[in-house]
């Protein structure tokens, strides 16, 4: 058989030959911004990539992207990968010092910025020597900004486009060559992070598009509003290509409204994001009456949704909620619940062709029998990591499964139900809060002589961070204690709750027990009070 190197960029081929009219749309606060077919999207990002071979980067160098879900991050996304650079995906979200120790271990060469993301910028550059080159996004000619004293070259997109641009043969390279970098937003410890090479991609892109999972297809219109700093936007940006489906880019704005009118002007009829802006959007179409009409299926990832929310959704929507489960490890995609699925079966889905599943005990032995019994999930498969960026052990048992820090029961029909997670962090919107920098941070005001962060389940976010203290001499302001994280950990982290116990539970090593503390604050035994964020 012919050789055939599964790589990314054929994707973005596909699609200009053979659906090159259909449109990448992108929205700015619910308003079309920009409007590009297939066939012009790919002789862009391909002449970005002769631009970017023009700053004298090379096959490997990791290129840093801070930035939205618009037509300029995705014509960078294939401009990078097309030429076996690596695309290192940036949440805004994250502090500074986060984001300056990720660049640093990637050692990024450029980085690409969101224009309203250049004050953040400004912050990370002081702190990131290994920066040559700032291209702006989403900004025209005039609109590049000094960035104070740091030595990297200012261009904006169209800039560097229009003086560096030049066609270049894309592909040619291994296919186990690296093409994204994402991490894992430092919330075990350090950063860490994960290398997604071209087959892992173009394989997991496959699995997605099957019927039983994302199954898009041409005549499909999707609103991408995962953000496309979440493992690749959740590999869709590489999905609706393959099968030339319409895409639509909201941008940074997601409110309820503005997707509401970007979906309607665009016949959305599949959407995928995290619950906290289905919510929203649902909240919207019902104080104002309005439908979308063409939209057929929303999928959500990120945190477990109750059944009651999903039907609660679909009544607001007018559309099927599928269910899924994944993580940064995983490409992300690890389970999701078949079109047409209803009640909990559909809690996280099954897994699909090319993922394996195991349940094991707390020793990391097999459970037998699988199915019904609570246990650790292992996962492995094409698109499963097998170590982190510069790990120097692999992170897999013998078998070669991934231990993903999840509690699961799978039923008797192979679907998922995630039960917990085997540590402490706290879900929240899709993103992860780790407890502990929260209460080091705490534990240094000198009236605090314990601190516990727990979860509170929500809504909207899924869980919540509530803040337990036991203090020593007066009581102590809410407000003062958050205060203290202040600008030392990201602002969706800092907890709306606030509660003071005489007594922290210890148990029996010593350490704060705190299985005992969010059972007695479920049970009303512990008060939270409300503070401002």
């Amino acid at each position: 058989m012919q050789p055939y190197g599964l790589t990314i960029d054929k994707f973005l081929d596909h699609a200009a030959k053979w659906f090159p009219d259909r449109q990448i749309v992108g929205g700015d606060a619910g308003r079309v911004a920009t409007r590009i077919d297939y066939a012009a999207l790919r002789a862009r990002s391909n002449r970005m990539s002769g631009a970017l071979l023009a700053l004298g980067l090379a096959e490997g160098d990791r290129v840093g992207t801070l930035a939205w879900n618009t037509q300029h991050h995705l014509e960078l996304y294939y401009a990078a990968m097309g030429v076996g650079l690596v695309c290192h995906t940036l949440n805004p979200r994250l502090t500074t010092a986060h984001l300056a120790a990720m660049m640093n271990e990637a050692e990024d060469r450029v980085l690409a910025v969101a224009v309203d993301l250049l004050p953040l910028a400004r912050e990370i550059l002081p702190l990131c020597p290994s920066i040559e080159h700032v291209v702006v996004l989403d900004a025209p000619l005039s609109d590049a900004e000094a960035l104070g004293s740091h030595p990297a070259r200012v261009w904006t997109h169209e800039a560097l486009l229009e003086e560096l641009g030049a066609e270049c043969a894309w592909g040619g390279f291994d296919e186990n060559a690296p093409a994204g970098l994402c991490y894992t937003s430092g919330t075990t410890g350090s950063p860490k992070g994960v290398v997604y090479t071209h087959r892992s991609n173009y394989l997991h892109t496959l699995r997605a598009l099957q019927a039983d999972a994302v199954a898009l297809t041409a005549s499909d219109a999707l609103l991408l509003a995962v953000p496309m700093f979440h493992a690749n936007g959740w590999g869709l940006p590489f999905a609706a290509p393959a099968v030339g489906t319409k895409l639509v880019l909201p941008g940074r704005a997601i409110d309820g409204a503005s997707l509401a009118r970007l979906m309607r002007d665009e016949g959305v009829t599949v959407a995928v994001g995290v619950q906290t802006v289905w919510l929203a959007l649902a909240d919207h179409l019902e104080e104002t009456g309005e439908e979308l009409p063409a939209l057929k299926r929303v999928l959500i990832g990120g945190s477990s949704c109750p059944d009651a929310l999903i039907r609660r959704l679909e009544d607001r929507l007018g559309a099927e909620v599928q269910t899924s489960w994944g993580m940064t490890e995983l490409s992300p995609i690890g389970t999701i619940a078949p079109p047409g699925t209803t009640g909990d079966a559909r809690a996280s889905g099954r897994p699909l062709m090319g993922l394996d599943l195991k349940l094991t005990d707390a020793e990391g032995n097999t459970l037998v029998p699988q199915r019904g019994i609570l246990g650790h999930l292992k996962v492995k498969g094409h698109s499963v990591l097998d170590r982190y960026y510069l790990g120097e052990s692999d992170a897999l048992d013998t078998e070669g499964y991934f231990d993903t820090g999840d509690l699961a029961m799978i039923d008797d029909s192979g679907n998922l139900t995630i039960c917990g997670r085997a540590k402490d962090l706290i879900k929240s919107g899709g993103e992860w809060i780790n407890p502990t920098e929260i209460e080091a941070i705490i534990g240094t005001h000198p009236a605090v002589r314990h601190v516990a962060v727990i979860g509170r389940p929500d809504v909207k976010w899924g869980e919540r961070p509530v803040l337990i203290v036991e203090t020593q001499g007066d009581d102590q302001d809410p407000q003062a204690l958050v205060r203290l994280l202040r600008g030392k950990v990201a602002d969706w982290w800092i907890p709306d709750q606030v509660a003071e116990v005489a007594a922290m539970p210890l148990a029996a090593s010593g350490k704060i027990d705190k299985n005992r503390l969010r059972a007695d604050y479920a049970e009303g035994r512990i008060l939270g009070e409300r503070v401002a964020r």
